[in-house]
């Protein structure tokens, strides 16, 4: 396709005008161009004839342009040149618009400041910057998971009349029997005499 792309220089006329549309985002405002000529003359430079033209903006590049340009701020727009007639009042006018590509700040009058915009985070996105952190909290804190709670045991309610009445204390716990030891007896072979105790041997 043939376009034609230009660069102006100039000065932003009105606030910046956002409204959503079914395709996106969607923003305009009336952008001041006005050259500046050396008076031989008067030795001294005059400003010219100021031109005005509408600058659209969509999508993302809509969005950003609500949060960084104000009335009277010094821009550089770079966009596509459209040129449309219309009948108002009986009467037939011609509107120069800009379809921008991008927008900047005009850093030969002044400084800026660049934020990168984070997806997620309409509030970047505001004039004023994002909302205030409340003092002493950290806004990169991470959020811990809340701990869980143990599961409550379930009281076991005693029996009628297996337990103490009138709730009275229980009595002391019957002491634990002793398991018996089993002692191991050692069969003898046929034939062999059997084996004296310990007590039985004479030592010399």
């Amino acid at each position: 396709m043939n376009e034609t792309l230009v660069t102006l220089v100039g000065n932003a006329a009105t606030a910046v005008e956002f409204r959503e549309t079914a395709s996106g985002g969607m923003a305009r405002f009336r952008f001041a161009v006005t050259p500046r000529r050396w008076d031989r003359a008067k030795e001294a430079w005059a400003d010219g004839h100021t031109s005005f033209y509408t600058v659209w903006a969509w999508r993302t590049l809509a969005a950003n342009l609500t949060g960084s340009v104000a009335v009277g701020e010094p821009l550089v727009v770079h966009g596509r040149l459209k040129v449309r007639e219309e009948e108002l009042e009986g009467q037939r006018r011609t509107f120069v618009d800009i379809e921008a590509v991008a927008v900047g700040h005009d850093l030969t009058r002044g400084t800026a400041a660049f934020r990168r915009v984070v997806r997620g985070e309409p509030g970047l996105t505001s004039r004023y910057g994002p909302a205030p952190v409340a003092a002493g909290a950290d806004p990169w804190a991470v959020r811990e998971a809340p701990e869980r709670e143990a599961p409550e045991r379930p009281v076991e309610e005693p029996v009628d009349g297996g337990g103490p009445a009138g709730g009275a204390e229980p009595s002391e716990e019957a002491p634990v029997r002793e398991r018996p030891v089993q002692r191991r007896t050692v069969r003898q072979k046929d034939g062999a005499a059997p084996r004296k105790p310990d007590s039985d041997l004479v030592t010399a």
